[in-house]
């Protein structure tokens, strides 16, 4: 299990700066031994236009050869599956079960992507033929789709392998034809570079063209900043915060030639709930306290929000949800900032005495995020916009309503989401239809007596939604559509 700190640009190993970084383990309260180094502003430049180079050859490529490097791809990581989950856990205090899960869901959107190369499902190619008998003569065409160019792909810190190295950006890019270069994250580098490996590995093994993908070390913004404004590069890929994406974006749209950036956001995915009599208020208010407090609440699904009317209903459903909360311990962050940032947010929050808070069990653990349970009156939280804001970790806010137009009018207040989940329906089928439609005006996803964690990767998946939760809503970063982000429709007329 060697691991060196390098960057990888295609398929060289380069060290050439001076500014040296260790990720954290947050369970051992300690730095861990590796030293990563900073890609210098040349091994950028070299990382770009070695994607650019590989884009001609990368791009001519048929969907079944892609299809063989991403299944080489998934055996180089089976490999090294044993050192990858140590090192993983090593840098972000995740358990071997989320560990085992995330490593799955990576191997299995390599499989999605392949399989849809293999089928013939993409790219979607529309043929329509000439006619010299048509006045006037009508020429065929061609509509099919290929590949945007090189994309930076940006690693989230609370997702080390499904959502950074070779995860859901990096494989739809590579699907769709485009060289990858990842800007690995520096709470796990040690994570990205053994996934790196597995994936230079597998473009030597399956014969793809150098540079068609490389890993950047960094610690700062210079070198996201770079690869941004680097005039090679064709799209970004992003998850992560708000006031991250929103930079990314401005980047982007400040250079000579504007390119897209695909950013998955912030999200307080809400909860409408309407109890009835015979509801079980149980069975609700478990599937809530561990999609809240599951992994320390460190999931862009998590709802952070629930929504009710004042009932006795209600109140029965509270208490069975404050009870279980308040049995669930205080878990591991991803690293120290994060859960600092978290118990700020949680101390900030505490000064609206408007809000009644329920802690789960806590201890003098380090690095480890207590679960709140907060609740205030609706009139309350519509005085304050930033209650509506994501707290990272194991909180959520339940807010109760007076009234169900009350209720309808906080809802139209919130930001843009990645999902809304609604349990039971409101009596009135208009008033019900009016939440529905608010609800699509908002999300990607609208969920049905279930809630928003847990992602599948399917072809039907939309995870995205209204800005912030998502740059543009009609794109998915989860499932073989996402695709769609880094390609783009070409017609050849009178070719075919």
């Amino acid at each position: 299990m060697k691991i060196s700190g390098a960057n990888f640009i295609g398929s060289s190993v380069s060290i050439k700066g001076s500014i040296a970084f260790k990720t954290f383990n947050p369970v051992l309260n300690q730095e861990n031994e590796w030293d990563f180094f900073q890609a210098t502003p040349e091994e950028v430049d070299e990382a770009v236009c070695k994607a650019q180079t590989a884009f001609f050859d990368f791009s001519k490529t048929t969907p079944k050869e892609r299809a063989v490097f991403l299944n080489e791809i998934i055996q180089q990581l089976e490999r090294t599956k044993t050192s990858i989950l140590k090192v993983y856990q090593a840098e972000s205090g995740l358990p071997l079960n989320r560990a085992l899960a995330e490593y799955q869901r990576t191997i299995q959107q390599l499989s999605n992507f392949s399989e849809i190369l293999i089928e013939g499902k993409w790219p979607t190619v529309i043929h329509e033929q000439a006619d010299a008998n048509r006045i006037p003569t009508k020429q065929s065409l061609l509509k099919t789709q290929i590949g945007i160019g090189p994309v930076v792909v940006f690693g989230a810190s609370n997702f080390p392998l499904a959502y950074s190295t070779i995860g859901g950006d990096s494989v739809a890019a590579l699907a769709a034809g485009c060289p990858v270069i990842v800007k690995s994250h520096p709470m796990h580098a040690g994570t990205g570079e053994l996934v790196a490996k597995a994936v230079v590995e597998a473009a030597k093994t399956s014969a793809m063209p150098e540079g068609v993908f490389s890993n950047l070390n960094a610690i700062d913004f210079h070198v996201g900043e770079q690869l941004v404004l680097h005039e090679g590069v064709a799209a970004v890929g992003f998850t992560g915060s708000i006031n991250g994406g929103k930079a990314l974006l401005k980047l982007a749209a400040a250079r000579k030639n504007p390119i897209p950036v695909f950013a998955e956001m912030g999200s307080v995915n809400p909860l409408l709930i309407f109890p009835k009599k015979d509801t079980d208020l149980s069975l609700w208010a478990t599937k809530m306290t561990v999609s809240i407090t599951n992994n320390s609440g460190q999931f862009c699904t998590k709802p952070g929000l629930i929504f009710c009317l004042k009932s006795p209903e209600s109140e029965t459903f509270f208490s069975t949800l404050k009870e279980q909360f308040r049995a669930v311990n205080a878990d591991f962050m991803v690293s120290p900032i994060i859960c600092s940032n978290y118990n700020l947010r949680i101390e900030d929050l505490k000064k609206h005495k408007e809000i009644q808070f329920h802690e789960g069990l806590s201890h003098a653990i380090p690095n480890t995020g207590k679960p709140v349970l907060a609740r205030i009156d609706g009139d309350d939280f519509v005085k304050h916009p930033s209650l509506q804001q994501e707290v990272f970790g194991p909180f959520s806010l339940v807010v109760f309503f007076d009234t169900i137009t009350t209720l309808i009018n906080a809802y139209s207040l919130l930001e843009g989401q990645l999902t809304t989940s609604f349990f039971g329906s409101y009596e009135d089928e208009v008033i019900q239809d009016k939440l529905l439609f608010l609800a699509m005006q908002k999300a990607g996803r609208i969920i049905f007596d279930e809630v928003p964690t847990g992602v599948e990767t399917r072809r039907a998946m939309h995870h995205s939604g209204k800005f912030p939760a998502s740059s543009d809503i009609r794109f998915t970063a989860v499932g073989t559509d996402s695709i769609d982000r880094f390609s783009r429709p070409i017609v050849y007329q009178n070719k075919y």
